[in-house]
């Protein structure tokens, strides 16, 4: 019996498989944990802990992420309301609370020693290895990134390593790298990669257009400061509201997207990415935020999300400005309060009613229909307002 033991953070695909046999062969007696984020189905999970065992895995624990996830990320994401360059959701998000799962396995089994399967061209290990070190002093163990030492083509080196071993590698594993959870899919490898088109496989959940079912779909959303809390008038725990929102959604092919970011460590990277359920919350939040928010309010928050989101991407979960962010940012939802419907024909989802207390109307004005003010205060408005510029249109085209 060894006294190496090693927590591995495991999820089943590809690069997790092939860490198991590779450290059992260096002395380790290998732990994995895969936290549910909500990801799978029961056939698929029960697949994940028998897949640990086939690979030799000394113990395995499975834990639910779905609650951690909701309020450690979905909350204040959605309260941010903006994705990483504009439109990307942060799907890996999840990242940082299975670093929080395996870190806790640790502690029970008396271990400091965690490994994750993260690449190293990739952003996950910074995610993992900052969030890690910020908890403490724990040995990390990257067995994808001690082969990239020797190996180029890591993947099909992988593949062939388990093979020779007698493990079989999924097929779809052999295309792309995929990854699932409560959040969404995101897809890259392949023809992806090489900024090609993607091919017939390179799709998650959401149907494409000529499975879209002919009836539109309507479903209200219910707020309260800010965070989701009934769908269609039914009372709801988040990662619960959520997970419905992607199935209803994704039906219509809606929070498809494809884009190329800038990552952490500088290198560009191209993915398809499918968020229904998010791509619904937040066009709800963002509908119902900007009728009870001020002019103000909607100008400056922006600045605040965008600098959350790229906390969240570049590994700084933990940083205490993500913190004095999300302060700022619970203080901004105070009055966002009511109920958003939202409708969807395929393709993209509207927010086409909403109903708040709080909505910013003016009893006597309605927006270039009608006003309670004369037109002596409106041109004196005008003069003032623009006073800066017009002086310096006298001024400087005499």
């Amino acid at each position: 019996m060894t006294d190496k033991h090693i927590v591995l953070a495991f999820s089943g695909g590809l690069d997790t498989s092939f860490c198991i046999p590779y450290l059992r062969e260096r002395g380790w007696a290998v732990h994995t944990v895969f936290a549910d984020t909500g990801g799978v189905d029961a056939e698929e999970r029960a697949y994940i802990e028998a897949r640990a065992a086939e690979l030799g895995a000394a113990s395995h624990v499975t834990v639910d992420g779905g609650p951690a996830i909701w309020n450690g990320f979905v909350k204040p994401f959605v309260m941010a309301g903006e994705g990483y360059q504009g439109q990307y959701p942060l799907l890996v998000s999840d990242r940082y609370l299975i670093v929080d799962a395996a870190l806790k396995r640790a502690g029970e089994l008396g271990t400091n020693a965690i490994a994750h399967g993260c690449t190293g061209m990739g952003n996950d290990q910074v995610r993992f290895d900052l969030a890690v070190k910020a908890a403490g002093d724990y040995q990390i163990v990257a067995p994808i990134r001690e082969i990239q030492k020797q190996h180029t083509q890591t993947r099909a080196y992988e593949q062939a390593y388990l093979e020779e071993r007698g493990f079989e590698v999924r097929a779809k594993q052999k295309s792309y790298t995929i990854n699932e959870n409560l959040l969404g899919v995101t897809l890259s490898g392949g023809e992806i990669d090489r900024w090609e088109a993607p091919g017939e496989g390179a799709r998650g959940w959401c149907k494409p257009r000529a499975q879209w079912p002919a009836a539109p779909l309507r479903v209200t959303l219910t707020f309260k400061a800010g965070e989701a809390v009934a769908l269609d008038g039914l009372p709801m725990a988040g990662a619960a509201l959520l997970a419905r929102l992607n199935g209803l959604f994704a039906e219509y092919g809606v929070g498809r997207g494809m884009y190329t970011g800038d990552t952490t460590i500088g290198l560009k990277g191209r993915i398809i990415y499918e968020a229904p359920g998010l791509a619904a919350l937040l066009a709800a939040h963002r509908a119902l935020e900007e009728a009870v928010l001020t002019k103000h309010q909607n100008r400056f928050k922006p600045e605040v999300a965008r600098k959350w989101v790229e906390l969240v991407y570049e590994g700084f979960y933990n940083d205490p400005l993500k913190a004095d962010l999300e302060a700022f940012l619970a203080s901004s939802q105070r009055c966002v309060n009511g109920e958003v419907v939202l409708e969807t024909q395929g393709g993209k989802v509207d927010a086409v009613a909403i109903r708040s207390p709080h909505l910013l109307n003016a009893k006597g004005a309605t927006y270039a229909q009608s006003a309670d003010w004369g037109v002596e205060e409106a041109e004196g408005f005008i003069r003032l307002f623009g006073m800066s510029s017009t002086l310096w249109a006298e001024i400087n085209k005499r």
